[in-house]
């Protein structure tokens, strides 16, 4: 086994495009050292084996998948891989995210004792922002069309910036569609997400219809706009394309995936708050199969109270960024399962935690993670049998992401290994909910830690955007 770093904790920023493709440690790929192990998990999983012997458990994945170990080298996700590099080749590189040793005590005090290192939930915040009607019916001068890419992280922020651009021309926004990283591949926005839900939250804000009319090429422009577009933006880049084209068709390019709060609440601010917070949740069938995903995670969290710890660990993504130390600042751009496993233990998760992971289907790499922390499931191994086809086994990889999405954001710990939007826009829902035990991971050097050090900074410093929003 490897042991642990020993250089200080740090930051976990974004890597550049040109980091190692490798992970930190070597993948055993032998089936009979899958099963041997699997069946060591099975005696201390504590009733596991039960499940796993019906086939909808993680253990009775690796039984049933070892003679297709070979086949585990690449997943679904992986399509997605070459549209995420795509879009990271035009970020600059903050760091997104750090944690503070000096922690506000009404923010990160965390319970102690019998219940370990879990904190509890604070209290719901109340939207600060008041919703910005037109005091006048307005005429609509046009259309502004747009499509959802690259995941629910993505998402919230090309609605937010939609919605920011359409009312500030007085247009008619169209509910857009969701395309994935593969031609060809697109969904109804109802698909996905509840329409009425979005249609009547911004009724009196920004006109909305589910389909435009025929526009001739001639009077539709493609408009490029900055994520978290502002009024003067608007104004000097695109008010002028609008009168001439009368449609605009908008494309949300993200310079960077800070989400930390501006310095002034405008009134762009309200619009942005009620689109990103206010306007998406999902379609009823999707919120069924979240809901049963975190009822079984709570059934299997008996000993600590139902509950259990989300972490956004996806392979394909951690071979493509590789986890190495960045320059002389000694941070790292994300974190192995093996780095998870010992910062978990580190905080003192007992080796019972339910541990609910992104990636979708099972990973060696995994192993490194589920040797300390046996109840460590994906997707796979909790959802139930009768929706697989639909949300796991599809042609697109846009539901598995929803359903991460959610779970992450209504986890009771949430520990981001990857850096990036997901972490940061998943915090925000969480802020809003009073979800702020943001676990940001970290090499610790010595044996043991103090949870309440590794709370994420958008909460310690309460400089995410969520705070512009929430009260």
């Amino acid at each position: 086994m490897v042991k642990p770093s020993k250089e200080d904790k740090d930051t976990l920023q974004l890597s550049t495009p040109h980091s190692s493709l490798s992970l930190p440690h070597r993948f055993d790929w032998s089936a009979g050292i899958e099963v041997e192990r699997e069946k060591k998990l099975r005696s201390e999983s504590n009733g596991c084996g039960s499940e796993a012997g019906a086939g909808g458990g993680a253990d009775g994945y690796y039984v049933r998948n070892a003679r297709r170990h070979d086949q585990a080298r690449s997943f679904r996700y992986g399509s997605n891989a070459s549209a995420l590099i795509v879009f990271v080749l035009d970020f600059d590189y903050p760091a997104v995210h750090d944690t503070n040793k000096v922690v506000e005590h009404t923010i990160a005090s965390v319970a102690k004792g019998a219940d370990g290192p879990w904190k509890e939930d604070g209290l719901t915040l109340k939207p600060c922002w008041k919703k910005p009607v037109f005091e006048e019916a307005v005429e609509s001068l046009g259309y502004v069309t747009f499509s959802l890419t690259n995941g629910p992280e993505y998402h919230v922020s090309q609605i937010a910036d939609a919605v920011v651009v359409a009312r500030q021309l007085r247009a008619t926004l169209v509910i857009p569609d969701i395309r994935g990283s593969e031609p060809g591949d697109r969904r109804n926005f109802d698909d996905v997400y509840d329409v009425d839900k979005f249609i009547t939250s911004l009724d009196g804000v920004v006109k909305v219809v589910k389909s435009q009319p025929k526009i001739s090429a001639r009077n539709l422009a493609v408009v490029k706009v900055p994520n978290r577009v502002t009024e003067e933006y608007v104004a000097d880049n695109i008010e002028a394309v609008f009168k001439t084209k009368g449609n605009i068709r908008l494309v949300t390019y993200f310079p960077s995936v800070n989400m930390k709060k501006d310095k002034e609440n405008t009134n762009t601010n309200s619009v942005a708050c009620l689109a990103m917070f206010g306007t998406l949740e999902p379609q009823t069938e999707v919120r069924e199969v979240v809901d049963s995903m975190i009822d079984r995670l709570k059934t299997l969290s008996k000993k600590s109270n139902g509950q259990f710890v989300a972490i956004d660990l996806r392979v394909d993504i951690l071979e493509k960024k590789g986890c190495h130390k960045n320059g002389g600042s000694g941070s790292k751009s994300c974190y192995s399962p093996q780095d998870i496993a010992f910062f978990l233990k580190k905080l003192g998760f007992e080796k019972d935690t339910t541990v609910y992971v992104t990636q979708t289907k099972w990973h060696s790499s995994l192993d490194a993670l589920k040797d300390f922390f046996p109840k460590t499931y994906t997707k796979e191994s909790i959802m139930p049998m009768e929706n697989k086809d639909k949300f796991l086994n599809s042609d697109t990889t846009e539901f598995e992401k929803v359903i991460d999405y959610y779970i992450c954001s209504e986890s009771d710990v949430f520990v981001p290994a990857i850096s990036g939007l997901f972490y940061a826009n998943v915090a925000g829902k969480r802020i809003a909910s009073g979800k702020t035990q943001i676990l940001v991971p970290a090499d610790i050097p010595g044996s043991t830690a103090a949870p309440e050090e590794f709370i994420s900074s958008y909460v310690t410093k309460k400089n995410h955007f969520a705070y512009s929003c929430f009260c």
